[in-house]
């Protein structure tokens, strides 16, 4: 017990020590400046200017960003308000007349020898070309509700067709749904289908090339070897 005490005794004599050296060093600080007045307060006036100028350049960098990032939210807003209405005409298409306005889309971007199945049994392939640098590209069309997502199901039945039967240099799934399944887009990307759902499908409609849409869900590369049209 009496070892404690003192080194509580210790520790509040160095404590003291240390506040009243403390107290000393301001008080010699005070008096110098006071002494040199003359000399400091252009150095106190000019930093307390830099911490001025400091904290008006962060609040204006921090208003900056805010209204940049208010603006790139808009501007989002605005293309997605953009695709939507673009798509109504898109969804009140039947399903024959959205086969062949994907097809018009092709030709639109270049592809040649567009063919549109046009009926059932065609094995996924509702449209086939060739796009402009001589790939060969069957196009599986699904008019789907606007909520709808693309089931595995379906992405299987077109990955077991799109090459063997068909022999596609670039698979491509469009849909009006809003989504694939998290099975379906994952097959997409494994087997080399392009997966354009409704979001990609609306650029494309509102001007988007087919080139620059192909890298962008599902590798969708097909072989660099070069087509000819048949």
């Amino acid at each position: 017990m009496a070892a404690r005490r003192r080194g509580r005794r210790s520790k509040r004599r160095t404590r003291q020590q240390v506040q009243g050296w403390g107290g000393a060093a301001v008080a010699v600080a005070v008096l110098g400046v006071a002494g040199n007045w003359s000399a400091v307060w252009p150095v106190l006036v000019a930093m307390l200017a830099l911490v001025v100028a400091g904290g008006a350049g962060w609040a204006l960098w921090r208003t900056h960003r805010h209204a940049v990032g208010r603006d790139r939210q808009w501007r989002a807003d605005e293309e997605a308000r953009a695709r939507e209405l673009s798509m109504a005409e898109v969804d009140a298409l039947s399903w024959q007349e959205f086969e062949r306005y994907v097809a018009d889309l092709c030709r639109r971007d270049g592809c040649t020898n567009v063919i549109v199945s046009g009926k059932s049994g065609d094995l996924g392939a509702d449209v086939v070309g060739y796009l402009t640098d001589g790939r060969k590209v069957v196009i599986q069309c699904k008019k789907y509700a606007p909520h709808r997502s693309v089931s595995s199901q379906d992405m299987q039945m077109f990955v077991g067709t799109a090459r063997l039967e068909h022999g596609a240099d670039v698979a491509l799934f469009v849909t009006t749904g809003r989504t694939f399944t998290k099975a379906a887009l994952g097959l997409a990307v494994r087997q080399n289908i392009v997966a354009l759902h409704r979001d990609l499908l609306g650029a494309w409609v509102k001007g988007a090339r087919l080139e620059t849409l192909i890298p962008l869900n599902g590798r969708g590369g097909g072989t660099s070897r070069r087509r000819s049209p048949a």
